[in-house]
């Protein structure tokens, strides 16, 4: 007879309930949204069921769901024009552009939903890379001129956090100080310090047609052979300055949330990105599992690996699935 019976901790609901270690609840999630110019725009994305580029006031009438299930952040991702898009990312700086007059719009309808924004040139950029392209190759400390002019002007508009996932190296050491001598001193930075080169971002840059004209991310975005490297790149950020740090994508990665969760004091994010998202759906819609418990069960992993917040495209109906079971409780 076994002396220790580790199932009688299993019995039941009450016991199960007591002992859980992680547990979900929607102030953790992080909206993504992705802007598109005009108005009562609701436009389905092919490879991502169920969401959808929105205008504006779709955004506002999200956000105001969103809020009433739990959720208090969201992320922007403005899809912009392809005559607006040129290889210095101009557009980016607009103070008058998409972005920065839809978050000022957004904070003044609802003052205390966080808004964190991406910096990064891709969506701006008509090579669509994350840094200025010169004979094929991504310059690293021009870019980062770029980039801080861009997070000025979402930090003009209202942004709470500004968010670099560009991966150039020393940019939140520069972000930082142009925000502070700018008088930003209360914007965070969430930094996406450990960004893979990652086959899973297909249907987001569908979304925003943001893919690369040529060759891929690797010169910067890293090796998912790779470990340490995102132990070296969280130490860099935390001493340029960054309040958050970003894994993405999530659940490949969940050792690589363990390690920084260990390793830093600051807040870990999770980005569980469209690939992610999408894979799931479709399996779903084929039969093949069930796709609420298959993305809940994802989400409480990417919980127990360490992450504090997880940028999600379930995050809408995972918050009506958790109050749902909180009002069961």
């Amino acid at each position: 007879m076994p002396l220790s019976r580790p199932r009688r901790n299993r019995k039941s609901v009450a016991i199960r309930s007591l002992i859980q270690e992680a547990r979900l609840h929607p102030s953790q999630l992080v909206l993504p949204l992705f802007l598109k110019a005009g108005k009562n725009v609701r436009e389905p994305i092919a490879s991502m069921p169920g969401i959808f580029r929105l205008s504006l006031d779709q955004i506002l009438k999200t956000i105001i769901e969103a809020q009433a299930l739990g959720i208090c952040a969201v992320a922007l991702f403005p899809v912009i024009e392809e005559q607006k898009k040129d290889r210095l990312a101009t557009e980016s700086k607009n103070p008058y552009g998409l972005l920065p007059t839809s978050v000022t719009a957004i904070k003044k309808a609802f003052p205390e939903i966080l808004v964190i924004t991406d910096v990064a040139m891709d969506p701006y950029s008509c090579d669509g890379h994350d840094g200025l392209v010169q004979d094929g190759k991504i310059l690293n400390d021009e870019t980062i001129e770029i980039l801080c002019a861009q997070a000025l002007a979402q930090a003009r508009a209202g942004a709470d956090f500004v968010a670099p996932s560009d991966m150039m190296d020393g940019r939140v050491s520069a972000i930082r100080k142009a925000l502070d001598q700018a008088g930003f001193t209360d914007t965070g930075i969430l930094s996406y310090c450990a960004k893979y080169a990652s086959s899973f971002y297909g249907p987001f840059r569908e979304a925003l047609n943001s893919a690369p004209r040529f060759g891929d991310k690797k010169t910067y975005q890293m090796d998912p052979a790779n470990s340490r490297e995102a132990l070296r790149e969280a130490r860099l950020d935390v001493a340029e300055g960054a309040d958050i740090l970003m894994v993405k994508p999530a659940l490949p990665y969940l050792d690589i949330i363990a390690r920084l969760k260990a390793l830093s004091s600051l807040p870990i994010a999770a980005y569980h990105v469209s690939g992610e998202y999408s894979m799931i759906m479709a399996a779903g819609a084929n039969g093949w599992l069930d796709t609420e418990k298959a993305m809940m069960e994802s989400l409480l992993c990417i919980r127990r690996a360490g992450a504090d917040l997880i940028f999600t495209y379930y995050a809408l109906e995972a918050a009506r699935l958790l109050k749902l079971e909180s009002s069961k409780a």
